[in-house]
């Protein structure tokens, strides 16, 4: 069984394996639990996916507004989360406003991916990627986890 947040209402919605993923819609507000683009989330709905999302990988890209490098590998994230649904949750965290979230991160050079399984790091990469670069490093991280 698959446990996955809701990108809307951020309930826990558990998902037989047998049923495609891709097509399944919350059971609280009826969204579709994927949507081709990565989750903006804040440092308390950011706890919420680490801790209810079980089975399903999350990566994580933190970043801010006035970071040239962030900026530039935007497209490229929101590419692979295209690409990547249903196999992982992409989520974005804008270091400016959860500073305290970058910090316990551990984050320290952005933007920064951050590979999350069952709760637990993974993986981590700080440098801007294509989007092609972040696809082989997630599937190699995963391999290796």
């Amino acid at each position: 069984m698959v446990q996955i947040v809701c990108p809307n209402c951020a309930a826990a919605n558990r998902i037989p394996p047998e049923r495609d993923a891709g097509a399944a819609k919350c059971g609280r507000c009826g969204e579709a639990l994927f949507q081709g683009r990565p989750v903006e989330v804040d440092a308390a709905r950011l706890q919420v996916h680490r801790r209810a999302n079980q089975g399903l990988p999350v990566l994580l890209d933190v970043w801010a507004p006035w970071c040239g490098p962030c900026r530039s590998m935007a497209p490229h994230f929101a590419a692979a989360a295209q690409r990547l649904e249903p196999r992982a949750r992409l989520l974005k965290l804008n270091a400016d406003e959860a500073p305290d979230a970058s910090a316990a991160l551990g984050v320290s050079g952005i933007p920064a991916l951050i590979l999350l399984k069952d709760g637990r790091e993974v993986a981590r990469q700080a440098g801007a990627m294509t989007t092609d670069q972040i696809i082989a490093w997630m599937n190699q991280a995963l391999a290796a986890a």
